[in-house]
């Protein structure tokens, strides 16, 4: 019986020993050896939501190898369908999911999928189309990453006024001393659209410039819409437009297959946003004039870092920085020929 004893106590502090050598979470609970985080884009033929899932991809990969927790990424499309996207967070609520990614496909229409993932204690992160302020004050386990679409549209008029400063007299082929442009815009009601599309000019008029706008065409960040909307320009205004706003890079290079298609004697400016590679590679050659770098590997880093986080429990990580609590913004930053080749090296 002694022997019997002293067998159990000393398998009774080794069992104590076990249990108490696992890090506990926040909640007091082991943490968990894997995890699976439901992904839902808008659109899997928008470039930059294509190559922002590509990276997310890539930052699991990395995250699994520096946890040693299993990651399970499900990635999904809503085709352009805001019920769809519903049916596929429900989907989500209803296999356990431990948080979802949520690339909006109507940013004011939000209102099912945050009722549908807080009833299953499921948190949101959301990412780069922005929902309306008052749709994520709504529970406290939603948050947004994405960049500010003001200074995009900033930046990219900057680099309208910068070529302009330094050749205006080559731009301006009418020598009216105006700026004659077109407008390429995102979608209709998008809010980077609008905004892009406002502060871009007003960069542009804020820095002494006179601007007239020939045109004003929605090709809903798709290329080949770009292409035949700017072809559609380029009936009424041939050899008129001096500069092509393009509130993304697919459209700015439907712009330019359609301008290097046609008969026009003159290619004019072409500014698009976001610093995808055919578009680096464009304004290498010459043949675009400028992007607005939007950082997509940096925006997938912090969405895999936030959802990881929520999914296990735990506090962000120190590299996330909140701003209203809600908030992770990436800053833009401009590209043009004279610092592409960075960019190019990096992708």
């Amino acid at each position: 019986m002694k022997k019997l004893s002293s067998i159990l106590l000393v398998l009774s502090l080794f069992l104590t020993g076990c249990s108490t050598s696992l890090p506990l979470t926040d909640a007091g609970e082991a943490p968990k050896k894997s995890i699976k985080i439901g992904v839902s884009i808008y659109d899997e033929y928008d470039t930059f939501i294509a190559d922002t899932v590509a990276y997310l991809k890539e930052w699991s990969v990395e995250k699994e190898k520096e946890t040693g927790t299993v990651i399970t990424l499900d990635i999904v499309s809503a085709g352009g369908s805001q019920l769809t996207q519903n049916d596929q967070i429900e989907r989500f609520a209803d296999r356990g999911y431990d948080a979802v990614c949520v690339n909006l496909v109507d940013r004011t229409d939000a209102t099912v999928i945050i009722d549908k993932a807080r009833n299953a204690d499921m948190p949101i992160v959301f990412f780069n189309r922005e929902l309306v302020e008052e749709d994520l004050e709504r529970w406290d386990k939603l948050y947004y990453v994405g960049a500010i679409a003001q200074q995009s549209g900033e930046m990219q008029g900057q680099i309208v006024v910068d070529a302009c400063d330094e050749r205006f007299s080559e731009i301006d082929i009418n020598r009216d001393g105006i700026l004659q442009y077109v407008m390429l815009e995102g979608e209709a009601g998008h809010q980077d659209a609008l905004v892009r599309t406002q502060s871009s000019v007003s960069t542009v008029t804020e820095a002494g410039y006179e601007v007239e706008k020939l045109g004003d065409e929605i090709a809903n960040w798709n290329r080949a819409q770009a292409k035949t909307k700017m072809n559609m320009l380029l009936e009424r205004y041939a050899n008129q437009i001096e500069v092509v706003f393009a509130n993304d890079d697919d459209m700015a290079l439907g712009a330019l297959e359609a301008l290097e298609e046609s008969h026009v004697t003159h290619i004019p400016m072409i500014v698009g946003v976001n610093g995808i590679p055919e578009v680096l590679d464009a304004i290498k050659a010459k043949h675009i004039e400028g992007t607005v770098y939007n950082d997509g590997r940096g925006q997938a880093q912090a969405i895999l870092e936030m959802s990881y986080a929520l999914a296990m429990g735990e506090p962000f990580p120190d590299q996330i920085t909140l701003t209203g609590e809600k908030y992770v913004y990436l800053p833009y930053k401009i590209i043009t020929y004279n610092n592409v080749q960075q960019y190019i090296s990096n992708q």
